[in-house]
């Protein structure tokens, strides 16, 4: 149960979460410095998932535990409905190391934002979310409710932490929060994206007498052209826009650089947008015209986890986007408003938009909880998408604080738009 019954209007509910945000300040930031510290690359996330356990056990988290996979999750309160905060744990890798003017790790503070591996991309939500439900269970707001919060990995495989959390550990949210960066909007959808092999065969001979074999990267190479020429024909979606597709890697083989290569494979990132569906995409991409000389195969992740699990599913992540007027959505732009965000946080997109909420450019853990499991999901968190994977990932500190009160108070709004 809840620490308190609520006895306060919103108006005071609002102060009281302001004022608990004020007076942790320093906990929450030397929290936020204390697991950007932590590397987490490679989704080998185990010690700062620890770090995170003590700070939800002291904030008084039930449950507080590890999945098979090695993600983290506790949750806090025990209503019937259900909502899950997701944020992902794990870093990309450093790339250059020269190219950091400062410890990726220890970051640096500069006029209030602070510059670290990981501060944008994503343990900026993190400290948000579990302070956030500890102050929403103190002050009564998550009567009705029972929260999760999710640390997890997602960099090499967006949706098998929620797929793995959903089905084996049996923990069923009716709403999900994702902590991928958002500016301090709401966001309401982005495209989906499928992996895809695409393998030519040819027969090798002698380079003196090319004529004798068939060549693997002259097949491909046709057929690459027929995926550069497709892309603008792609379905678009009003909101979510174009899908693309882009050959990424090209490999060959051949028994030597005097010889005809006998195979040649190609990996194709293939963004789809709402409307579009795996077999769709498959048929689109078997039906150009030199579809026949390669064979278009389905790819699935099956790497091991840091703590040697296999969780096998299919490089298949769907696009998903909810209408403006969606209970969820409205609950999450009525608790900006409620915060005053609205005029803080101004909203600053004009493009292919109908209201006040925004679409991400890259995928998410979305693309489980809302693509395949529909549950209805939003994007809310600090910081900038156009700093993750760069020297410059950061997160303004005014936002981390400010986030945190969003994630106290959206349940309470939530539960009122949902009755």
């Amino acid at each position: 149960m809840s620490k308190k019954t609520i006895t306060m209007n919103d108006a005071e509910i609002v102060r009281a979460i302001q004022g608990k945000v004020e007076k942790d300040k320093p906990k929450i930031i030397k929290f936020f410095r204390d697991i950007l510290a932590i590397p987490a690359m490679d989704s080998k996330i185990g010690p700062v998932g620890k770090r995170i356990a003590a700070e939800m056990k002291k904030l008084g988290f039930q449950n507080v535990k590890f999945d098979k996979m090695g993600n983290v999750y506790g949750k806090i309160g025990t209503g019937k409905r259900v909502v899950l905060y997701d944020s992902h744990i794990d870093t990309v890798g450093l790339g250059d190391k020269g190219a950091w003017k400062w410890d990726p790790f220890k970051g640096k503070i500069e006029k209030d934002v602070l510059y670290a591996r990981g501060a944008s991309d994503e343990k900026q939500s993190t400290p948000g979310m579990v302070y956030g439900l500890s102050y929403a269970n103190e002050l009564g707001l998550l009567d009705g409710w029972t929260a999760y919060y999710f640390g997890n990995m997602e960099e090499w495989c967006d949706g098998i932490a929620p797929n793995g959390l959903h089905v084996r550990e049996k923990v069923k949210p009716d709403y999900v929060v994702i902590g991928e960066p958002t500016r301090m909007q709401i966001y309401r959808g982005h495209r989906g994206r499928l992996e895809l092999k695409v393998m030519a065969k040819g027969k090798a001979c002698h380079a003196s007498m090319p004529h004798l074999g068939d060549n693997a990267i002259y097949k491909m190479s046709r057929f690459i052209l027929d995926v550069e020429a497709l892309n603008p024909r792609i379905h678009s979606d009003p909101f979510l826009g174009r899908g693309t597709a882009v050959v990424s890697i090209i490999e060959s083989t051949s028994p030597s650089i005097n010889a005809v290569p006998d195979e040649c494979v190609a990996y194709i990132d293939r963004r789809t947008t709402f409307g579009e569906t795996k077999e769709s995409v498959l048929q689109e991409l078997r039906s150009l015209p030199h579809a026949g000389d390669v064979d278009i195969q389905e790819m699935l992740y099956d790497t091991p986890s840091y703590t040697g699990d296999v969780f096998k599913v299919d490089k298949y992540f769907p696009a998903w986007c909810l209408p403006e007027s969606h209970p969820i959505v409205q609950a999450g732009l009525e608790t900006r408003k409620r915060l005053g965000y609205d005029k803080k946080y101004p909203f600053p997109f004009s493009d292919k938009t109908d209201g006040q909420a925004y679409r991400w450019d890259f995928s998410t853990n979305a693309t489980y909880w809302a693509g395949k499991a529909n549950i209805p999901c939003i994007g809310f968190a600090p910081s900038n998408e156009i700093y993750a994977h760069t020297v410059m990932d950061q997160c303004p500190l005014g936002e981390l604080t400010d986030a945190t009160a969003f994630y106290a108070l959206f349940p309470h709004i939530l539960g009122k738009k949902i009755g």
